[in-house]
């Protein structure tokens, strides 16, 4: 499977994603610019932390313009797996891909530590190798990751399964604790918890890489690869 790392002006986060899916995960990615318009050569697209833009107006506002967006969208439309991360959920809720929105903190303080997630769907492309309300321990590092919706959109969240990981702790004043969605159709997954730096024991945790494993399974599984 071919994963593309897109990489924005101000991102940071790309190297340690690179580093997951090179390394811990033996999958073949590579560094894709902000500004190309053509993504049809991958399986998967991952969009990384960071701060992108330098986060002027609003975390992922500028970000969402680039020419890249496009070939994301058309990804995500042609069902291929799309993974945003931290700031990369923040360019998808910009873009449209998913809904809601990111506010500042509750306490108005960025946020560095592991924390424990409640795995809400074990159903997805990208979490088949959970258990259901499992709980996982998985870092985050944001200022802005207070997710935020209407009452109409938490409730089409909630009957269409799109809400995935919950925080067991709240750190950041997320409606109903949330952490995590996909899209309706469920190849988009929007994640403010950093999977990509929990992918070995030697970080503290390696339970990011199931997330990393379920989207090469059931890539592998939906995909017949002929010599």
């Amino acid at each position: 499977m071919k994963f593309a790392c897109v990489v924005f002006p101000g991102s940071n986060c790309d190297v340690d994603m690179y580093h997951a899916i090179k390394d811990a995960l033996s999958e073949e990615v590579e560094y894709v610019r902000h500004d190309v318009s053509n993504l049809d050569q991958y399986d998967g697209i991952l969009l990384p932390g960071g701060f992108s833009y330098g986060d002027y107006l609003r975390s992922g506002a500028i970000a969402r313009f680039s020419n890249v967006m496009q070939a994301v969208i058309k990804a995500a439309k042609e069902g291929k797996p799309v993974l945003g991360v931290c700031n990369g959920f923040q360019i998808l809720l910009e873009s449209g891909l998913l809904p809601g929105a990111m506010l500042r903190n509750k306490q108005l303080q960025f946020i560095c530590k592991t924390v424990p997630l409640k795995v809400i769907n074990a159903n997805t492309m990208f979490t088949s190798a959970y258990e259901e309300n499992e709980i996982i321990h998985i870092p985050v590092a944001h200022g802005e990751g207070n997710y935020y919706c209407d009452e109409e959109t938490l409730k089409q969240l909630r009957e269409n399964q799109q809400i995935v990981f919950t925080y067991e702790d709240n750190p950041n004043g997320s409606i109903l604790n949330i952490a995590g969605i996909t899209n309706e159709s469920g190849n988009v997954l929007g994640m403010m918890p950093h999977p990509e730096r929990a992918v070995e024991e030697l970080l503290g945790s390696e339970d990011g890489l199931r997330l990393f494993k379920s989207i090469v399974k059931n890539w592998r599984e939906t995909n017949v690869v002929t010599a």
